[in-house]
């Protein structure tokens, strides 16, 4: 008999219409969740198109109009080298949120990965990769990274790095807690049985029944990485100039809060209000995707 035929087939493993439905009937209904997704939406289209929507070049000096009030032909006014502050935001979304897709791919991929291995093998294995993880969790996240970039250099890439890494802990843990639910679920046992292998039932049977927490956290954790990649930025150890990047706008506006309060509130405005973006739209996916509420 053709073993494919008698294979336990996983719960929940493909999206059915149905499920879609509610799932986006559940999202609707969240206000703040759609109001959420809007602004993630918006700066996404701000990030693609930049270049067709910023007003001047982001890096064209031009000093006879530095530190111009915000008009009509400056929206946001000029900074201290004459160049439009909202040309250089437009263009800044584009780092910032290349910024937090990269770190976060980063945490994901290492984490997903440990946390999938230490959850379905345990013993010894789980023992050691989650003392790892509690050793990088003591660490306050922002001093993990300053410590990492420190280390190894001032740059967008070390960034990069030093937020993806900070966010591994935490997607481990919530992969492995999930994977120790659903590898102890009949039908695993049952794949195991009719020789199943490890890779196999971690890549097809575990992994898609896990997706849930795992996209949340993504989200969740793209405002962090945001935040924490602007923070760095703000203390000169992230992007460098003349870089349009959130943070270093605000670390160069800090110098005329007095003479040019517009050069730190717009960056900061839409540091804020990205970072909002996502987390409303997080929470209205952990939610909309919550199994108690199905």
């Amino acid at each position: 008999m053709n073993q494919s035929l008698i294979t336990p087939a996983a719960p929940h493993t493909v999206i059915r219409p149905g499920q879609l439905r509610k799932f986006l009937t559940r999202m609707a209904a969240n206000k703040l969740a759609s109001a959420g997704g809007l602004i993630v939406l918006f700066y996404i289209i701000v990030a693609l198109f930049a270049p067709w929507i910023a007003p001047y070049d982001p890096y064209n000096i031009h000093l006879p109009d530095k530190l111009l009030l915000p008009s009509w032909d400056h929206w946001m006014g000029t900074d201290d080298k004459g160049r439009d502050l909202l040309s250089r935001i437009i263009y800044g979304t584009r780092l910032s949120l290349l910024i937090g897709v990269a770190a976060v791919s980063i945490g994901a991929i290492f984490g997903v990965f440990l946390g999938l291995v230490a959850g379905y093998y345990g013993g010894w294995l789980d023992a050691i990769i989650m003392r790892i993880m509690d050793i990088l969790l003591a660490f306050p996240g922002i001093l993990l990274a300053l410590a990492i970039v420190s280390a190894l250099g001032a740059s967008l890439i070390n960034v990069m790095i030093a937020v993806g890494v900070f966010s591994i802990p935490m997607f481990a843990r919530i992969v492995r807690g999930s994977t120790l639910t659903v590898r102890k679920l009949e039908y695993i046992d049952s794949i195991r049985t009719l020789g199943g292998s490890d890779l196999r039932i971690i890549l097809v049977h575990i992994l898609p029944n896990i997706m849930s927490p795992i996209i949340v956290q993504i989200t969740l954790r793209l405002a962090t990485a945001i935040l924490s990649a602007a923070g760095l930025s703000f203390l000169g150890l992230g992007a460098q100039p003349p870089s349009a990047e959130w943070g270093a706008l605000l670390s160069s506006g800090r110098d005329y809060m007095f003479s040019a309060p517009y050069l730190a509130l717009f960056p900061g405005l839409a540091i804020s209000t990205l970072v909002i973006g996502f987390n409303l739209f997080g929470d209205g996916l952990r939610d909309a995707l919550d199994p108690k509420l199905k």
